[in-house]
């Protein structure tokens, strides 16, 4: 019996401060893709296994994370905690705004 696709997560936060974070966004965009886990992991070039442990917070290589960020349409953005509480709180401003005229947002 097929395991069913996990359910997209709307607003979650795009700050990974930890593997398991890190984990749940990629389990995330692959949800939003409604890609099976051994259909993604072969569109990326890793093992089920790989792609499996990572989107469950446990630690794989870094070449095969970025491979996996890569095939995801993902990227991982370096920049000091200041800089990101920046981004953070403008990311949040317009999904505020953006979720208060949702008739724009249809369109």
């Amino acid at each position: 019996m097929a395991r069913p696709l996990p359910r997209p997560l709307a607003n979650t936060e795009p700050l990974a401060r930890d593997m398991t974070a890190l984990g749940l966004l990629v389990r995330n965009r692959r949800a939003q893709s409604e890609m099976r886990i051994d259909d993604a992991a072969g569109m990326v070039g890793v093992s089920t296994d790989v792609l499996s442990r990572l989107e469950n917070g446990k630690s794989v290589s870094l070449d095969k994370l970025f491979k996996v960020l890569e095939g995801m349409g993902l990227t991982m953005l370096i920049m000091t905690k200041s800089e990101a509480a920046d981004v953070l709180r403008s990311h949040k401003e317009q999904s505020v705004a953006g979720s208060s005229h949702p008739e724009e947002n249809a369109r």
